[in-house]
Formats: C-alpha cells, structure tokens, sequence
C-alpha cells in the first residue's frame, strides 16, 4: 500500500510538472501570438469565450489563460465584462485539454520523447528549444497518466478505499468539497480531473461520486485565480470574483440537484471518453451557455461589490522610491547597477503609459489621459537624474567595461524618455482627435493597431531583458523584431491604401489618424531596440548597423 501511495504520489508530482513545462514553453514562445488572440476577444462574447477556450489549450491550463486575461484587464486592455467571458472559455478550454489527455496515446510517447530531445538538444534558435521543451512536456504527460493508471489500479480492492467511496457517494456535499480543496491544492484542474478520471476508469467510484468531484475541482480551480489576483488592480479582482460567482451559481445548483434528487446519469455513458471527461466537458459547456448572456450584468455587480481604494492609481511603478544611490558613486560597479535598477524604474513608468493607449482610443478616458500627461513628468525627471548620475562619476577611473556599460545605460534612458514623449504628446493626442471627431477604424484597420501595440509592448519586456542580462540571443531577437515591425508597418501601409482606393468609408476617415499611429508606435519600438545595438557592435554580431549572417548563438 505505501509503494502504492508513493507511485500516486509521484505521478501526480509528474503530471504537474510535465503541464507547467509546456506553460513555460508556450509563454516562452508565443506570447505575442496569445495576446493578438486577446486583442481578438474584445470583439464579441462569443469571441472573447473562444479566445479563452484556444489559450487554456495553448497553455494546458485554465488559470494561466486567465491571469493573461486579468493582465489585460488591470492594464485597461480589456474591460470585465470581456474577461469575465475569457475566463468561461479557458475552463472549457482546460476541459477539452483533458479529454484529449485521456485518450490511449501510450504509442504516441516514444515518439514524442525523441522528437522533443532533438528539437530541444540540437536546435540553436531559441524558438526552436522551447518547442522541444512543450512536445517533451507533453510526453511526460502521458507518462504521468500511465505511471497514475497503474498507481489507481492496485486500490481496486482496497478496503479502506472502499469504506470511504461508500460514505461519499451518500456523502456529495463533502466529495464536493475536498475535490474543491484537492483542486486548489494541486493548482491544476487538468492534473486533478485526469486523477478522478483514472480512479473513474477502474471502477474505483460511482459516476455521481465522480460528477460532484468534478464540479468541486472546477469550484476550486476558480478559488485560485481569486487569490491569485488579491493583490492586483481592482480590475482585475472583478473578473476573478465575477467568474468565481458564476462557477459558485452553477456548480451548487447541479450538486444539490444531484444530492436530493438524484437523477440517472446513464447519459453520459453514451459520450465519447470516459464518464468523468465527459461529464467535465458538458458541465463546462454548459456553463458557458448559461453565463456567457450574462457577463455584462455580472460585471456591473463585481463594480458593485469591489470599489477601488482611494489611493489606488493606475500605476505601481511611480510608487517606488528612485534608485540612485549616491554614496556609491566612489565604486563604479555599484554606481552602474544602481542607475541599471533606476533605469528599469523609469522603464517600468512608461510602459504603465503605454499600456492603456489602445483602450483610450475606444474610450477618450480624460482621467487616464490627465495620469499618463503626470507620468511624463516623472520619466522626464529620472532621465535627467539617470544622466547627472552617471555623468558625475569618476570616468577616468572606470575601465572600458565600465564606461561602455554607462554610455549604455545614458543612451537607453534617452530613448525610454523619448518613447514617454511619443505616447504622451503623439498618441494621447491622436486619441482624443479620434474620439472628439468621433471616427471609427476599419474592422481590419483596428486589429492591425492592436496587433502593433501588443508586439510593442512584448518588445518593451525583450528590451529590459537585454538591459539587464546582456544576453547576445536576446539582443538578436529584439534587433529582428524591429526588422519584423518596420516591415509590418510597411504591409500596414499598403493594406490601407488598398481599403482606401475600394472605398471603404470607414478607412477614409480614419486615414490620418492609422498612419500616424502606426508611425508612433514605430518610432517607440525603434527607440526600445537602441540597447541592442551596443550589445552586438562590442560582440561583433553587428556589421554595418545589420546583423552579421555569421554570428551565431555564443
């Protein structure tokens, strides 16, 4: 019985694992892929619950696909409404993962494992290893759930299993709620459901003690995102309470259903896979049938119950204290990493400016309009503090390291301050002619301009990355992103005049207003790759303001 235990227990360890490693992989890889899904959901509830649905199966998890929506949602990306609806599409996302999952794929693991080890062990490009990373992952997946078929199988006849199956199954109330507590515990409702289907499958529960463990994981699979979230904007707390409240409604209805009145359950026999997966894919179905009609409502209440602080700003950046240290200028180390810490403080003001551009466009918000004007002034006073500091230590001290790092860190604080000014001065500006004149972008117009901004924004985190590591592969990446946006705003361009000479009326209207954005937001991505440059020219990477064919990973 204890191998037994320990088997179970490892598979499970496993199975945990094997899902966070294909996460990591896929967030790794695809982010700004996931957030051009997001940028879609805005469109629709259908819309918003379909891009919830392909991230959960992106990311082999309903949570991680739900803090990416809060993300949105606490940047003012997205309103709750919207990611309330995401929120109902990753937990069915997260249940047609499972069932997949379930299926006998044993044949398909040996494959899996060598594929994954070749794609990770010998690809060079950094794309190309996280790739081997997620088909790895998966094949440690489907050893896990072979690794819990056999654990499961040897309790058959377990007669301490067996006392306790038949107490629960009297019991649903309390099933519910320790599948609750075992679904906020392992952190993954995919992980938790696969364990139930596996006890399932070897007739080790009944099918209704198996329908109140499943509504209870999913109950507490929506406890984790609330706490996960408590310390969050408020925004973002509104949508994890609002899809909480709606697992709540739901799940209790059908459990009490199930304990007084006890209805056959032969039905879902009849489904594909077996009675658990099943079970847990109508059930999420069926969820978002039900409460997708009623986000809008849903989200006015959570307004109602949460209201932001009194202090509560839209930023956190600016509450930190500056990070100079002045006693430290005698040690050029120390001083370099104390403007380094400044500059990512600085970093962090402007993109809390630039994150909430695209809304404004929709919205015209006048208040985050007046808090991003302030901002400007606080990124403008750390550039010219960044700058003093530097230029005041003693440069002839320093050895060549030292004094290209400073030169570095001078030249990017430059170009963060003049990517605050491109969003205060440009795109604010743009925004409020927009909404003054009241003009409408094209369907395809606008998702190009989202699109952009989300690439911009991944950017901005790539460029504080090779900030502060000085990672040659990431400096190449940010260098080809800025090829890659130069020619996407080049197909931008073409794609506009083409809606223009068809007559789209939308298009003509709003003709001045795309191209400057575009422009824009160019121009700030330009000014985000600057420290990529100085990187690469030192390794010799970079020939002629272009990247060398020649060089390759270090």
């Amino acid at each position: 019985m204890y191998l037994t235990v320990v088997h179970l227990v490892a598979a499970i360890v496993l199975l945990i694992w094997a899902v966070r490693m294909v996460r990591t992989a896929v967030e790794r890889s695809y982010s700004t892929q996931l957030r051009r899904v997001l940028n879609f959901a805005s469109s629709s509830k259908l819309a918003a619950a379909g891009s919830g649905a392909t991230m959960a199966i992106a990311l082999q998890s309903s949570t991680a696909a739900a803090l990416l929506a809060i993300g949105f949602a606490g940047s003012g990306l997205m309103t709750s409404a919207t990611g309330i609806a995401v929120q109902l599409g990753a937990a069915l996302g997260s249940a047609l993962v499972a069932s997949i999952l379930s299926m006998d794929l044993s044949w398909l693991t040996p494959l899996l494992v060598i594929l994954g080890g070749l794609l990770f062990f010998k690809g060079n490009a950094r794309q190309t290893k996280q790739l081997g990373r997620l088909v790895m992952g998966l094949a440690f997946t489907l050893i896990s759930l072979q690794m819990m078929s056999e654990a499961t199988a040897a309790w058959r006849d377990s007669p301490v299993l067996e006392m306790g199956v038949t107490y629960l199954r009297n019991d649903l109330i309390t099933a519910f709620l320790l599948a609750a507590l075992l679904g906020w515990a392992i952190h993954s409702s995919v992980a938790a459901v696969l364990l139930i289907a596996s006890f399932s499958t070897h007739g080790l529960i009944p099918v209704e003690m198996a329908a109140a463990l499943v509504l209870g994981v999913n109950t507490g699979g929506a406890f984790i995102t609330v706490l996960l979230t408590r310390a969050m904007d408020v925004r973002a707390r509104r949508i994890a309470l609002g899809n909480m409240l709606f697992q709540v409604v739901v799940a209790v209805a059908l459990l009490l259903v199930l304990q007084f009145i006890r209805p056959p359950l032969n039905w879902v026999t009849t489904l594909p896979g077996s009675d658990v997966i099943a079970f847990h894919v109508a059930f999420n179905l069926l969820r978002v049938a039900v409460c997708l009609p009623f986000t809008g409502q849903m989200a006015r209440l959570t307004e109602r119950l949460l209201k932001p602080a009194p202090n509560e700003t839209m930023d956190v950046a600016r509450l930190r204290q500056p990070a100079l240290i002045r006693e430290a200028k005698a040690n050029p180390d120390i001083a370099l990493a104390s403007a380094t810490r400044e500059l990512l403080r600085m970093s962090e003001l402007v993109e809390v400016m630039l994150q909430p551009v695209m809304n404004i466009y929709q919205t015209g918000d006048k208040v985050a309009i007046k808090q991003i004007k302030e901002l400007e002034a606080e990124v403008n006073k750390a550039n010219s503090d960044i700058k003093l500091y530097l230029a005041s230590l003693d440069w002839d001290g320093m050895d060549e390291g030292q004094k290209r790092r400073g030169q570095e860190l001078t030249s990017f604080a430059i170009n963060m301050e003049q990517a605050g000014d491109i969003v205060a001065k440009q795109l604010l500006k743009l925004a409020e002619q927009k909404c003054e004149r009241n003009i409408k972008f094209s369907d395809q117009g606008w998702k190009e301009l989202t699109d952009l901004h989300a690439r911009v924004l991944d950017n901005l985190q790539l460029s504080l990355n090779v900030l502060v590591s000085e990672d040659r592969d990431s400096a190449r990446q940010l260098i080809e992103e800025k090829d890659e946006i130069g020619a996407f705003e080049r197909e931008s361009i073409a794609r506009h005049l083409t809606r223009l000479r068809s007559g789209t009326a939308a298009s003509r209207e709003s003709s001045d207003l795309h191209l400057e954005t575009v422009h824009a937001l160019k121009r700030i991505n330009s000014a985000l790759s600057g420290i990529a440059y100085s990187i690469l020219s030192e390794s010799g990477d970079l020939l002629d303001s272009r990247l060398s064919k020649a060089a390759g990973a270090p």
